[in-house]
C-alpha cells in the first residue's frame, strides 16, 4: 500500500498566505465604503474621485508664537520695502532733478513724467499683489453621497489643516493659514501668498520694479559722473610705461576712491542710489526670470519642487499668453510662433 505524499510545511503556508484578504476604507469626499483585494496607502474613490491618503491624520494647529513671528516676520519685510521704494522715488527725484534740469528744460520735464510713471506702476501693482486675494478655492459639497455627484471632486484631497477639500495643483500656507489655488509660494516682501488669482500682478510687479531700477540706475549714474570732483593720477604720467596693468588699476581706484570724500550730501544719496539699483535689479531680474520659466512650463514653484520629474502641463508660448491675457493680434502671433517652433522640433526628432 502506497502511502500518500506529505507535502512540505512551508509549502502549505505559503498556499495559506497567498489567499487574498479585503480591506476596507471610507471615502471622505462621499461618505462611501470602499473595498480592495490589497492595501494601498493612496487610493481613488471611483464614484467623487477623491483622493484619500490612509496614514493621514489630522494636523495641531500653530503655536502662537510661531503664528506672531511669522506675522511679524511679514510685516517687517514689507516695511523696509515700502520705505526703499520711497527712498527711491524721493531721493532720485531730490538728487537728480538738478542735475537733468540743469541740461534743458525739456530733459527735465521727461525725467519727471517717466519717475511719475514708474512710480505709480510698482506702487500699484505692489498694492495689487499684496492686498489682493491668492486664490481661496471655492466651497464645494462633500461628505455625504445624496450631495456628491460623480466625479465632482475628481483628484481633490483632504487637507488637515484647513479640514477642507483641496483641489489640484493647490498647497496650504501656513502663515495666511488657508489653501490657496495654483500657490506659487509665500512672498514676505508683499506679506501673502502668490497664487492664482494674483500671480500674474506678482509678476507685472516685477517688470515694473526691473525696469524702475534699470531707469533709476542709470540716471544716477549718469548725475553721479556730471557732479563727480575732478580725479587726478600724478603717477600714471610719469611712470606709466614702467607700471604693470595691476598697479595702474590699484591707482585708478585709489584716485577715484580718494575724490569720493570731496562729494557732497547729494552726490553720496546718488553713489548709494546707483549700487542699490543695480544690486535689486541684479536679484529680481534672477527672480522674474525664474517666475517666467515656470509659466512657460505651465508649472508653479511648490510644484516644481514637489515633482521635479514629472510636467504638468505642455510647454509652451501659450502658457504666457494665457497667463497674461494677451490681446487677440500679440496673441496670435506669438501662438504661431510657438507653433512654427514646435514643428521644427518635431521634424528635427524624425530625422534623428
Amino acid at each position: 500500500m502506497v502511502e500518500p505524499e506529505q507535502r512540505p510545511l512551508q509549502e502549505v503556508e505559503q498556499c495559506v498566505t497567498s489567499i487574498p484578504e479585503d480591506h476596507e476604507a471610507m471615502c471622505w469626499g462621499c461618505g462611501l465604503r470602499l473595498v480592495f483585494a490589497s492595501y494601498s496607502p493612496v487610493y481613488k474613490c471611483g464614484w467623487c474621485g477623491a483622493v484619500t491618503q490612509s496614514n493621514q491624520t489630522a494636523r495641531k494647529p500653530d503655536s502662537v508664537c510661531f503664528s506672531h513671528w511669522r506675522r511679524l516676520r511679514d510685516r517687517f519685510f514689507v516695511t523696509v520695502l515700502i520705505l526703499f521704494m520711497l527712498f527711491v522715488i524721493c531721493g532720485g527725484v531730490w538728487a537728480v532733478y538738478p542735475i537733468v534740469f540743469s541740461v534743458s528744460k525739456f530733459c527735465g520735464v521727461f525725467h519727471c513724467m517717466v519717475t511719475a510713471i514708474l512710480a505709480a506702476f510698482t506702487i500699484t501693482s505692489y498694492c495689487l499683489a499684496s492686498f489682493k486675494s491668492a486664490g481661496a478655492p471655492t466651497n464645494i459639497r462633500w461628505g455625504s453621497y445624496p450631495m456628491v455627484a460623480k466625479n465632482d471632486l475628481e483628484n481633490y484631497t483632504f487637507c488637515t489643516y484647513c479640514n477642507k477639500p483641496k483641489p489640484p495643483r493647490a498647497h496650504h500656507c501656513r502663515s495666511c493659514k488657508m489653501c490657496v489655488v495654483d500657490m506659487d509660494h509665500h512672498c514676505p516682501f508683499i506679506g501673502n501668498c502668490v497664487g492664482a488669482s494674483n500671480h500674474h500682478v506678482f509678476v507685472i510687479f516685477l517688470i515694473s520694479v526691473v525696469i524702475s531700477c534699470a531707469y533709476a540706475a542709470g540716471m544716477t549714474i549718469y548725475a553721479s559722473y556730471q557732479i563727480w570732483p575732478s580725479v587726478e593720477f600724478p603717477d600714471l604720467s610719469s611712470s606709466r610705461q614702467s607700471m604693470s596693468s595691476m598697479k595702474i588699476l590699484l591707482e585708478i581706484i585709489t584716485a577715484v576712491a580718494g575724490s569720493a570724500f570731496f562729494l557732497s550730501a547729494r552726490g553720496l544719496v546718488l553713489v548709494y542710489l546707483a549700487f542699490a539699483s543695480l544690486s535689486v535689479n541684479a536679484g529680481i531680474s534672477v527672480l522674474l526670470c525664474q517666475q517666467l520659466s515656470y509659466i512657460y512650463e505651465g508649472n508653479t514653484y511648490l510644484n516644481h519642487l514637489s515633482s521635479q520629474n514629472a510636467m504638468h502641463g505642455e510647454r509652451g508660448l501659450h502658457n504666457i499668453v494665457r497667463f497674461f491675457g494677451c490681446p487677440y493680434p500679440i496673441s496670435r502671433v506669438l501662438l504661431r510662433y510657438s507653433n512654427v517652433d514646435k514643428l521644427q522640433d518635431n521634424s528635427g526628432s524624425k530625422l534623428l
